[in-house]
């Protein structure tokens, strides 16, 4: 069974499989600071990329500084097969919800 993923978590995978070798904490910070309608914060990233890799969701790699961070090096990350699985799970499962739902939805109370 594939992990169950909230929505920030889903953000971020989405995110890093956009920025491919590109992903790193604060390169995905600042993607979702413009593409997501609300303000994330950095510690709300970084805290939820440790999470997702501590679950094997993701894996990461330090590689070398450039110039513009006077050579201090910058930590990568990548989805795991693991992660793959479970953010294409999470779409299968709410296409099928949403396959299912009357639009728009209306309140109830």
């Amino acid at each position: 069974m594939a992990e169950i993923l909230g929505a920030f978590e889903q953000a971020i995978l989405i995110t890093i499989f956009q920025l491919g070798d590109a992903a790193y904490g604060r390169g995905v910070f600042h993607e979702l600071n413009h593409n997501v309608w609300k303000k994330v914060s950095a510690g709300a990233v970084y805290t939820t990329l440790e999470r997702l890799e501590n679950r094997g969701l993701l894996s990461s790699e330090l590689k070398e500084g450039t110039s513009i961070r006077a050579g201090r090096p910058r930590r990568y990350y990548s989805i795991t097969p693991k992660g793959a699985l479970a953010l294409n799970s999470a779409r299968e499962a709410m296409t099928m919800i949403w396959k299912t739902t009357k639009w728009p939805i209306k309140a109830t109370a």
